[in-house]
């Protein structure tokens, strides 16, 4: 039996440090944004996160995109 995989919508997830912690470690939070279209490139949906790190106080470690998919059984 085959499945095919069906690309259905990407979380864009902004890695930010907040500051330090009592041993001097970076404190890291997230922020989240849903509903990203699944077809979008990486490329633009880098430099989305890039433009929105410019409106944060804080700096960006890092830019994840976590896709997610349907899986279907192919008739």
């Amino acid at each position: 039996m085959a499945v095919n995989n069906v690309p259905v919508g990407s979380v864009l997830r902004l890695q930010l440090q907040t500051g330090v912690d009592g041993n001097g470690d970076p404190v890291i939070r997230n922020k989240s944004l849903s509903n990203v279209k699944a077809d979008a490139l990486d490329q633009n949906v880098f430099d989305v996160a890039q433009a929105l790190a410019l409106l944060q106080e804080h700096i960006l470690e890092s830019v994840l995109r976590i896709d997610s998919a349907r899986l279907e059984e192919a008739v």
